[in-house]
């Protein structure tokens, strides 16, 4: 689904909660960054990894717990973490937790 501008919605109507599973819906993907909803089961996760750019985590809903190159950090609902790029960061539900992940790419710079 692609959203139009200007116009008002919820983050809570937009994604539920799907016992056992991660689900995911991204809202905005451009060249230069994208911004994504997520809705983390309880005890679910994702696995250690990194992204080539910076990431801002924002929990709209329960408790995760993020960890970012070995330091683990505990999150509810209203709080946010800035995950640096290409440092490894893992994410798991303490309970479940909704989030909205935003990208933001680096841009190419051009040798003039």
């Amino acid at each position: 689904m692609t959203f139009e501008t200007g116009k008002i919605f919820n983050y809570d109507a937009l994604i539920s909660y799907s016992e056992g599973a991660v689900v995911s819906r991204t809202l905005i993907k451009k060249e230069t960054g994208t911004v994504t909803l997520f809705a983390f089961d309880k005890e679910q996760g994702l696995s250690e990894h990194t992204a080539p750019y910076d990431a801002l985590v924002e929990i709209i809903d329960g408790c995760a717990e993020i960890r970012i190159a070995q330091k683990t950090f505990q999150l509810q609902k209203g709080d946010n973490i800035i995950l640096p790029a290409n440092t490894p960061h893992a994410l798991n539900a303490i309970e479940g937790f909704k989030m909205v992940l935003t990208m933001i790419k680096n841009p190419i710079s051009s040798n003039v």
